[in-house]
């Protein structure tokens, strides 16, 4: 049971990047799931989620420049990242929401 997240990166501010979040040992195609992340001296932050049907919610301070997606086929969560700012820089984690469920992290870096 696990969830591998990759693409994290070096981007300049204005970039894009594609973060991904592997399931593997869970009912995925009926689990909600979702993106965070954690800035250095910060809590921890909502980001996004995606329900089982479809639905999405995001933080507020990424709504209009990030969509989360999934692919149920290959067990697969994902976070487009557009327009990023330097404020977008902090390790990403995907979640099994309800769950104690985390991915190891994926560090972002937007420079300016």
């Amino acid at each position: 049971v696990q969830l591998q997240a990759s693409g994290g990166g070096l981007v300049q501010a204005g970039g894009s990047l594609r973060l991904s979040c592997a399931a593997s040992g869970i009912p995925f195609s009926i689990s909600v799931m979702g993106w965070y992340r954690q800035a250095p001296g910060n809590q921890r932050e909502f980001v996004a989620l995606m329900g089982s049907g479809g639905s999405t919610k995001y933080g507020d301070s990424v709504r209009a420049r990030f969509t989360i997606s999934r692919d149920n086929a290959k067990n697969t969560v994902y976070l487009q990242m557009n327009s990023l700012k330097t404020e977008d820089t902090a390790v990403y984690y995907c979640n099994r929401l309800g769950t104690e469920l985390w991915g190891q992290g994926t560090q972002v870096t937007v420079s300016s």
